[in-house]
């Protein structure tokens, strides 16, 4: 750590009191997360007792340009948009258009799942509460990175040939695909898209002015942010980094101004302005209300039951009941945290991929309504994310190591024209692997950003190294061979512990098609 920032931690750890944190301890935290965590810029906003009483932008909104973050700095909330989408279908079940517990098949009849009895069961609350028995992530490389080229036909389509890793409603895995199902029946039902509704039957009423629902439709950038990724150890701009066939999973734009009165909304049940209603109490409780339950520990919080709403993760903390979610986009995550009991809620949005950067803010903030001294949250979540980094880097220096080694010790080159040739996978398509510059290159027929160089590792495992080193995200390839010795088909797995699980790579049975 930089001696600035180990005297500003010293600092702050004196100045940030079990009271109220007051505005300059709040900027001291911020300013010593951008510098810790090395991320351009940060927008904080906290909401208590239905009024927004601190709305700042920290940073920058780019390294391209350098301009400075503000309370209305347009950020990809990424998968805080989901709870637009629960809301939106409340407001469909309040004009009596639907039940929570109608089948999906009913809307859109095309919908399957890997059994049968699982697509006859499956209801719109199954959409939205990652209980469906996919796995973690899974189908998400159809979207992921950006780029790719499924529509939301084929991407619906595909689902059914997505594996199941655990019953039908016994487990939690978080998913985004079904929320792209979420939002298909909404224009089905409502005669409009999905971001037509999000924008004129919930963003303007409330008075969300700045705030779209997904990035290509912002036609004012002026205020802004860029993504930004680390890259070979150093932080670089990346584009942003979002597929519009999965808005209602993660698409919306917004800032500080905006969100607040989203989340003020929130805390009042539906209501705004006047006593007018977005949507009812009743459906409100029930987005609030656990749905599925996940396994956690005491943990910092005290906390005893932590679970899924429609939307929403809820836990308890500390005896209050905590509502909450997090997004993340490439080069852009965030943190929307509500206390109810408390009249509190807390929005840290950054346009860098570190979670340790939010979280730190939040819990610093979060402690000093909760009564806890200072616990030091920087510091853990520095040392927490220097060892997981250097535990990745660990990983692939004995990558490297290997593989000199090989070459060093005159190892027999296996050859090439044994692997190449188009393999393909049932939701994901082909993949190709052809000779190029000495070499083998891998690319992706329907996500062209999966694309790079082959090198073999042990056996019958190579590596792919992506050419976009923002996407972080480098796999094995493991070969399996048929009697001639020839490959028939590979599978693969992510090598850091760090890649982010939207790379469902695990999920791929590629077969040998040529």
């Amino acid at each position: 750590m930089k001696k600035n920032i180990a005297i500003l931690f010293l600092v702050f750890s004196f100045t940030c009191t079990q009271a109220q944190m007051s505005e300059s301890s709040i900027d001291s935290l911020v300013n010593l997360t951008l510098k810790t965590f090395d991320v351009p810029g940060i927008a904080v906003g906290i909401i208590k007792d239905g009024k927004l009483i601190h709305a700042k932008g920290y940073g920058v909104r780019s390294l391209k340009n350098n301009l400075p973050v503000d309370e209305n700095t347009l950020f990809g909330i990424a998968s805080n948009s989901k709870a637009f989408t629960s809301a939106a279908l409340a407001m469909l079940i309040d004009e009596g258009k639907i039940k929570w517990d109608d089948k999906v098949t009913d809307y859109i009849p095309e919908f399957k799942m890997y059994d049968p009895y699982v697509t006859a069961s499956f209801t719109i609350r199954d959409l939205l509460t990652h209980r469906s028995g996919l796995g973690l992530g899974s189908g998400d490389l159809m979207f992921f990175p950006d780029g790719g080229n499924f529509t939301k036909a084929e991407m619906i389509h595909n689902i059914r040939y997505l594996k199941n890793v655990s019953e039908f409603r016994t487990k939690f895995d978080y998913d985004n695909n079904l929320y792209i199902v979420a939002g298909e029946v909404i224009a089905k039902v409502a005669g409009i898209t999905w971001e037509e509704f999000v924008e004129q039957r919930m963003m303007k009423p409330i008075g969300i002015t700045n705030s779209k629902a997904s990035y290509n439709r912002v036609t004012n950038n002026t205020n802004i942010i860029d993504a930004h990724a680390p890259a070979d150890g150093k932080i670089i701009m990346i584009p942003h980094d979002w597929n519009p066939v999965a808005n209602a999973a993660g698409g919306i734009m917004s800032n500080i101004t905006d969100l607040s009165k989203w989340l003020i909304l929130q805390m009042n049940g539906g209501k705004y302005g006047d006593g007018k209603k977005l949507f009812s109490k009743a459906t409100h409780d029930e987005m609030w209300s656990p749905q599925t339950i996940i396994q956690t520990g005491l943990g910092a919080y005290n906390t005893h039951f932590s679970a899924y709403g429609l939307g929403w993760f809820l836990a308890d903390v500390k005896g209050y009941k905590q509502v909450s979610h997090t997004g993340g986009l490439a080069g852009t995550v965030t943190q929307i945290t509500l206390l109810p009991e408390l009249g509190l809620g807390i929005i840290v949005l950054t346009n860098q991929q570190s979670g340790a950067a939010f979280s730190t803010i939040t819990n610093t903030i979060k402690d000093s309504y909760l009564g806890y001294p200072n616990r030091g949250w920087l510091k853990k979540y520095n040392d927490r994310t220097k060892a997981g980094e250097a535990e990745a880097k660990k990983i692939n220096e004995d990558i490297a190591k290997d593989i000199a080694a090989q070459q060093k010790n005159g190892v027999v080159k296996i050859a090439d024209s044994l692997f190449t040739g188009t393999y393909t996978d049932k939701w994901f398509g082909d993949i190709s692997i052809t000779q190029k510059n000495n070499g083998m290159w891998m690319e992706s027929k329907k996500s062209p950003r999966l694309s790079g160089y082959v090198t073999h590792y042990k056996s019958n495992t190579f590596i792919v190294r992506w050419t976009d080193r923002s996407l972080d995200a480098d796999a094995y390839i493991l070969f399996s061979m048929d009697k001639n010795g020839k490959t028939d088909g590979f599978k693969m797995e992510s090598i850091s512990p760090l890649t982010d699980f939207s790379f469902d790579f695990q999920d791929l049975d590629l077969k040998r098609v040529k």
